[in-house]
């Protein structure tokens, strides 16, 4: 039987939509996909499958395509590390956080950062609500990321800027969202999908029927080409599956300088030689930057 080429749009109660080129099928996995020992998710949003029709518009998983990249956390079982796909293979993840109310929380914006760097993802900077400080008072708040090479998209709702620049950064790429609170994701998300808040308004009321609330994750497609993912889960990813000798190596205005401290085993505190100290009483590494580095790898957490 001729198998068909998709991509896991969404995921709900063990059911998989996969879109493919005759449209959006409804699938479950291959009986003998499941045998076996699993360290972590079989099938994942973003994941390229190969599936054979069983019915119109219902198929059956034969294959999950090798990922290329996965957003994942790691937790531990009685039987060993799971790991927990949150979306595979995706182009890009999409950092958003407010210019003002909230505040910007610069530290959870670096975490998310590193987390992206150890998991070989691309990021793009989304500082929103422009409108409430100024394009010079956020270039002065979020500039030091740019410098650092990532791409910052300055954003307003309210007046309209920096959609052009930003629906370039998503045109025809998966690209999954992820911030704080308040900092006005939805109301992004819904100028980027003008359908998905009357979407969320049936699933709200559907959800609320039943006692128990059902969990669906989906990938939602973009006018332009592309898919959007917004996925809470991000906020609760930590960083114990790095390890602390390893975490200079996600900051990348420190990486390059660590071959040149004086000790091998430099943790950039306190050594002599330390290129990395030097860097930051230069004024070469941004003294916020730093203390995250600081709290990063003496376990001090920053909250979702």
């Amino acid at each position: 039987m001729t198998v068909t080429p998709g991509l896991i749009i969404r995921l709900q109660s063990g059911f998989y939509t996969v879109q493919t080129q005759d449209g959006p099928w409804v699938c479950h996995l291959r009986g003998r996909l499941k045998k076996g020992r699993r360290s972590g998710d079989l099938a994942a949003l973003g994941d390229h499958v190969l599936v054979t029709p069983l019915a119109p518009g219902r198929g059956l998983i034969e294959e999950i395509v090798e990922r290329k990249r996965a957003l994942s956390r790691t937790a531990p079982t009685p039987r060993g590390e799971y790991q927990q796909i949150i979306i595979a293979n995706p182009d890009q993840a999409v950092f958003i956080f407010a210019c003002a109310r909230p505040a910007a929380r610069f530290g959870m914006l670096d975490r998310f950062l590193v987390i992206a760097e150890k998991q070989g993802i691309p990021a793009v900077v989304i500082a929103n609500k422009v409108d409430l400080v100024g394009i010079e008072t956020a270039r002065l708040l979020f500039g030091r990321y740019t410098q650092l090479g990532y791409p910052v998209v300055y954003t307003s709702v309210k007046t309209g800027e920096g959609f052009d620049e930003l629906g370039s950064h998503l045109s025809g790429k998966i690209s999954v969202f992820a911030g704080p609170s308040g900092v006005g994701k939805s109301s992004l998300l819904n100028v980027l999908l003008p359908d998905l808040k009357l979407k969320e308004q049936e699933v709200s009321q559907a959800t609320t029927k039943g006692k128990h609330t059902t969990v669906v994750r989906e990938l939602y497609p973009l006018p332009g080409g592309g898919y959007v993912a917004d996925t809470p889960g991000l906020k609760a990813l930590g960083l114990w599956d790095i390890e602390a000798e390893e975490l200079d190596g996600y900051f990348p205005e420190m990486h390059p300088l660590v071959a040149n401290c004086q000790f091998n085993n430099c943790t950039h505190v306190h050594e002599p030689g330390c290129a990395v100290l030097r860097a930051v009483e230069a004024g070469q590494i941004h003294p916020e930057r730093y203390q995250s580095y600081l709290r990063m790898r003496f376990g001090e957490t920053e909250g979702a």
